[in-house]
């Protein structure tokens, strides 16, 4: 059979490096491998080459999702629509402590059936917390217990596992100590990897949390990725440059930290989060904590199993209809189950601050049938809204921080530039159309103004849909020695 040779003809090159765009580019793809790229002109163009006229659009790197959770839903749609048609290429996924186990055989059911994007994944301090301590994870892990989850995740890290991921403040790796953590973080580093954490607060105790990732790095000698970094209560709104600062500060010393923020001021979780004192039945505590988020107005409840009802209404609408206050409604909610929420607490003010940081890259934290517009829209609403509309940041920059920033930070030596030799990870929009859909009713509209992405050579989205190919891989760590160099 005769190589598959593709010529994407007359856009506007971005490299991904930060560097000038290239106008009228030619860029040729053989098999799953970039082979050639300059100006019209200046490289040969084969003649059996399938040819894309990409005059007025721009060519970039396939974007790679820093945060994404759409491990969740691969098996009931593994053409990724609402991934790839943001022109998202990979997904890095075990998440917030969340994650395949064991990794290799994760990896390896990948590789025997993949989807359309390529993944690469962290391991959960969680699951493995779940898995040593069982259902009781509300304490402090004994020393054999720590012994144990060291283990499994030097085995992780053995299967091609990127290094370590804790969710700090969600309950089951709440109760763990920053002890604790360290040692499975030291784990992780002795085979290279890194350490990327939703840190234990992100409101009113922000600065400390940062602090506790900050002093994990330092001790087990890793890198370390702050999550989809924010400012997520009434008290911290406003104090984005104290965070940079405290961050820089620690660069300056020589620790390599950075973090990945997705584009929107509304955070999504488990209503449980908003009540950080864990007292889901004190109304004094729910109270604050409702208050702290600037009220009820600002929650949204988006999935209840025991009230469907509720379901993309706010909690104070809720609470009106049904003539309670809205204390009493959290308290019944988590009563019957709990439920999954959105909630409006961001100042675009300090998004703003964060993502015009050279170590901060974007990140959607969604996924496949997410119930949060982030999961089909963030990368679109990034171009055109943050670049085009707002001019935050110029396109080089923000192409920069989707494709080679995530790519050198998670070792994927190949891929996040436009270089003969890489895979051909690609995509092709329209940097004047290219724009969100999703909204917070309707989270799971596609976007807008992507033309064509290749993932490893392959068309996996054209003419607004997906094409049915499935050319993605299993993604694997491997063992490097640290550099002290920083993104």
């Amino acid at each position: 059979m005769l190589p598959l040779i593709i010529v994407i003809l007359g856009a506007t090159l971005i490299d991904g490096s930060g560097r000038a765009p290239i106008r009228d580019s030619v860029v040729v793809i053989k098999d799953d491998a970039i082979v050639s790229i300059g100006r019209r002109g200046q490289v040969r163009i084969p003649r059996e080459a399938r040819v894309i006229d990409a005059r007025g659009l721009v060519v970039a790197p396939g974007f790679i999702d820093a945060h994404n959770h759409s491990e969740r839903g691969f098996d009931t749609d593994p053409f990724a629509a609402s991934q790839v048609s943001q022109g998202i290429t990979t997904v890095v996924i075990g998440q917030d402590g969340g994650s395949p186990f064991p990794v290799g055989e994760y990896l390896a059911s990948l590789d025997k059936n993949p989807i359309a994007l390529n993944v690469l994944t962290f391991v959960g301090h969680a699951t493995l917390r779940a898995r040593v301590l069982g259902d009781d994870t509300n304490r402090l892990a004994t020393p054999a217990e720590v012994e144990k989850m060291k283990q499994m995740v030097e085995q992780a890290m053995r299967e091609g596992a990127a290094g370590l991921s804790t969710g700090l403040e969600y309950e089951t790796g709440k109760p763990a100590s920053t002890e604790e953590v360290i040692a499975l973080a030291r784990s992780a580093s002795a085979f290279g990897g890194m350490y990327i954490s939703h840190i234990r607060d992100e409101a009113d105790k922000t600065f400390e949390a940062l602090n506790e990732a900050i002093q994990i790095g330092r001790e087990a000698r890793l890198p370390v990725q702050i999550s989809h970094i924010k400012l997520g209560t009434v008290a911290v709104w406003g104090r984005s440059k104290e965070a940079v600062a405290l961050i820089n500060k620690a660069r300056a010393r020589g620790q390599d930290i950075t973090a990945d923020c997705y584009p929107y001021d509304a955070w999504s979780s488990t209503i449980r989060v908003l009540i950080p004192s864990g007292r889901h039945d004190d109304p004094v505590d729910v109270a604050r904590g409702l208050a702290d988020v600037g009220g009820p107005a600002n929650i949204t409840i988006v999935s209840c199993r025991a009230h469907p009802d509720y379901e993309f209404k706010t909690m104070e609408e809720i609470s009106k209809r049904e003539g309670i206050s809205a204390v009493d409604l959290y308290m019944k909610i988590v009563r019957d189950g709990g439920a999954g929420v959105v909630c409006h607490s961001m100042k675009d003010t300090d998004i703003q601050t964060f993502y015009r940081q050279p170590w901060v890259m974007v990140s959607s934290d969604g996924g496949i049938g997410g119930r949060h517009p982030r999961g089909a829209g963030s990368y679109p609403r990034v171009l055109g809204r943050y670049v085009r509309e707002l001019h935050w940041l110029t396109l080089p920059e923000a192409i920069r921080k989707m494709t080679s920033l995530p790519a050198k930070r998670f070792k994927l030596n190949d891929r996040g530039l436009i270089r003969a030799g890489y895979k051909a990870d690609l995509v092709v929009f329209d940097p004047d159309t290219i724009i969100d859909r999703a909204t917070f009713q309707e989270p799971q509209l596609t976007s807008e103004g992507v033309k064509h992405v290749f993932v490893n050579g392959t068309e996996v989205w054209t003419g607004g849909r997906v094409t049915g190919d499935r050319p993605g891989r299993a993604l694997r760590h491997k063992k490097v020695s640290h550099k002290k160099a920083q993104m």
